[in-house]
């Protein structure tokens, strides 16, 4: 949803709101007049305190938002999702990604390294699962995604 209509739920419902990859919320604080952020790391800030002017901005204009709760935000006890859009954000920023659906547990896709002469491309790494001496490096090929991947709304960060 666009973040004017979150704002709503926020002011007139005190729900909390959140981007799908975010481990926390935003929430309105009547008191204070005004919106906290609560970090995935458990701090709060109130939202004109920003050090992150155009990150925030950007997120205002966002039109993911979404009602955070015990399911899909891990400051609350669950566990943060997101689509294949996000994940490729991800992926460029060199983040380890994996999706819940998949039947491999251990197995997460990254950007591969590259040199001068080559553009970057999407590896998996499978050497999680290895269970003999095999060359670990063998377990890491390149990945296409499949349309279900693409589609997927199920994208966690692997850690």
């Amino acid at each position: 949803m666009k973040f004017e209509r979150a704002f709503k739920f926020m002011m007139q419902s005190g729900e909390k709101i959140k981007l799908p990859s975010w481990g926390g919320y935003w929430y309105w604080d009547n008191e204070k007049k005004t919106v906290i952020m609560h970090t995935k790391d458990g701090k709060e800030m109130d939202i004109r305190e920003t050090e992150r002017v155009i990150y925030t901005l950007y997120n205002i204009l966002d039109d993911g938002w979404i009602l955070a709760d015990e399911e899909n935000c891990p400051e609350l006890g669950g566990e943060a999702t997101f689509g294949f859009d996000e994940a490729i954000k991800y992926l460029k920023r060199g983040m380890n990604l994996a999706r819940k659906g998949w039947n491999g547990k251990g197995i997460f896709i990254h950007l591969c390294e590259t040199d001068a002469t080559t553009n970057p491309f999407v590896c998996i790494d499978s050497s999680n699962l290895q269970t003999d001496n095999l060359d670990a490096k063998k377990n890491i090929v390149p990945w296409a995604p499949s349309q279900t991947d693409m589609l997927a709304d199920d994208w966690v960060f692997f850690e």
